[in-house]
């Protein structure tokens, strides 16, 4: 563990119905471990996330966010999630360019057979914000 005298960081998932919530789901009847500290929010697909959600959330005091879908080519609409991953391009370029934490915020692929890919992500995740610490986003704003 980190020199962060135990903190437990706090963060939002945007989960994609079709996919990456039934990956979920099988990761919780496979009885596979992730922490608790995920709140995951089922949306029909990774597209409809405005990246104003995510960045209300990272100002809003969560220390970090993650947006899943599903796998490329495998999209229930198609092409959302490449929409999706083209906004989390920009919006990553635009908190860095700024001089903020861009890693706070991740997007993955996880398909709904995925229970273990997912398990494992929300893991590394949740392990990494716990080094970085708290977000000074959050503490800063009052959103």
């Amino acid at each position: 563990m980190s020199d962060n005298n135990g903190f437990e960081p706090t963060i939002v998932g945007y989960f994609c119905n079709w996919c990456t919530y039934a990956g979920a789901d099988l990761a919780g009847s496979s009885r596979l471990q992730y922490p608790h500290n995920v709140r995951g929010i089922r949306v029909m697909c990774s597209s409809s996330v405005d990246p104003m959600y995510l960045l209300r959330a990272l100002f809003g005091g969560a220390d970090g966010v993650i947006l899943c879908g599903c796998e490329p080519g495998d999209c229930h609409y198609i092409s959302g999630n490449y929409k999706a991953r083209r906004r989390m391009m920009v919006l990553k370029t635009v908190l860095e360019t700024l001089g903020l934490e861009g890693d706070r915020l991740w997007m993955r692929w996880i398909g709904a057979p995925d229970g273990p890919k997912f398990a494992k992500t929300m893991n590394e995740f949740t392990e990494l914000i716990r080094e970085k610490g708290p977000n000074p986003l959050g503490t800063a704003w009052n959103v």
